[in-house]
């Protein structure tokens, strides 16, 4: 299964070859290949998957699927916590 995550693009280094740019996920920020997407901008929210941008999202729906992501995590959580009186 392979799964593309959206994050915010902080910066933009069009002087490198390939395009590069900043993207912050929740905080962490990585450095992703932006070459297939000329037109994003700083500020935009981008799709992600293996370090490369495949695609720009409006920020109600990229907030919405990171809140998603949040509750699977939240859920994921409770499986690791035994139950009371273990």
């Amino acid at each position: 299964m392979c799964l593309a995550i959206p994050g915010k693009l902080i910066s933009l280094n069009n002087d490198s070859t390939p395009k590069m740019g900043i993207v912050s996920f929740g905080g962490i920020q990585k450095n992703i290949c932006m070459e297939w997407l000329p037109e994003a901008a700083v500020g935009d929210y981008v799709i992600v998957h293996v370090g490369f941008a495949l695609s720009r999202l409006d920020e109600a729906e990229a907030l919405e699927t990171i809140r998603m992501f949040e509750k699977m995590g939240e859920g994921l959580d409770e499986l690791d916590t035994p139950p009371e009186g273990r």
